[in-house]
């Protein structure tokens, strides 16, 4: 299971950062990814990380604002949320999957149920 934590409501340029806390299974050999969906939008790919740390992928829209980082030992990944911007307002959930690196939500197995993230203007 997986178990997001973090979210709020925040104003435009602050920062945040939100968990994803396992259990029942070590992620240690799982990659890991943050998807995040809008009121009446299409689930988007944010960030995902391989198993080990050493390949990380950022859509374009969070480049340069956002970090995804993982701590096997904790059985947590976490999604450094750097100059928030209103259009960062979603839900956004974590999930697992056994793909090296992948944006496409469907090769994920497991998800949590998501923490919701507000930007005010």
């Amino acid at each position: 299971q997986l178990a997001e934590s973090g979210g709020g409501l925040v104003q435009a340029g602050d920062s945040l950062r939100l968990s994803c806390a396992a259990s029942g299974r070590t992620i240690g050999g799982s990659s890991m990814a943050w998807f995040r969906q809008a009121p009446g939008e299409e689930r988007r790919f944010v960030a995902a990380i391989s198993w080990n740390g050493e390949n990380i992928s950022y859509d374009d829209s969070v480049k340069g604002r956002f970090t995804i980082s993982r701590d096997n030992a904790k059985n947590t990944v976490y999604l450094q949320m750097n100059s928030l911007e209103p259009k960062d307002t979603a839900a956004y959930c974590c999930a697992a999957g056994d793909y090296i690196l992948t944006r496409v939500a469907t090769h994920y197995r497991a998800w949590g149920q998501g923490t919701q993230l507000t930007v005010s203007s």
